[in-house]
Order: C-alpha cells, then sequence, then structure tokens
C-alpha cells in the first residue's frame, strides 16, 4: 500500500530530455521521479541530494549516475 501523503507529492517540473518533474518528501526520505515512462519513488534519500539534483546542470545525467544505482525504489 503507497503511503497516499508520499503518493501526492508535489513535484516540480524541470528542463530534461528524460525527466519531466522532481519531488521530495524530507520527513520519508522519498524522492520521487516523473520520467518520460511513468513515476518513481526512491527511498531513503539523504535531504541534502535533493537540492543537488534541482541544481544540476543535466538532471539525466545526475539521476543515472546518483539516484538510479544508489536507492531503492518502486514504481507507483
Amino acid at each position: 500500500v503507497v503511503d497516499q501523503e508520499v503518493y501526492r507529492m508535489e513535484r516540480e517540473s524541470v528542463e530534461s530530455t528524460s525527466i519531466v518533474s522532481i519531488g521530495y518528501e524530507p520527513t520519508t526520505m522519498t524522492l520521487e521521479v516523473e520520467l518520460k515512462g511513468g513515476v518513481y519513488q526512491y527511498y531513503e534519500v539523504p535531504e541534502s541530494v535533493f537540492p543537488e539534483f534541482m541544481a544540476s546542470g543535466s538532471k539525466g545525467q545526475f539521476f543515472n549516475i546518483y539516484i538510479k544505482p544508489s536507492y531503492a525504489f518502486s514504481r507507483v
């Protein structure tokens, strides 16, 4: 069962060829990433990662290097 508060997480639209929007919920340390193919939640992501992700010049590259291989996830 998906936590409804996390499921309805607000995401910010981003400029990227592969990522549509990104959101973060600090109380659950959950990062939510909307890709062109679906929405994914990444768990136990330190709060400091979100601003770094948002400030990165290439969201897709940051995602592929620092997020995808590092955190457990599920599709929403």
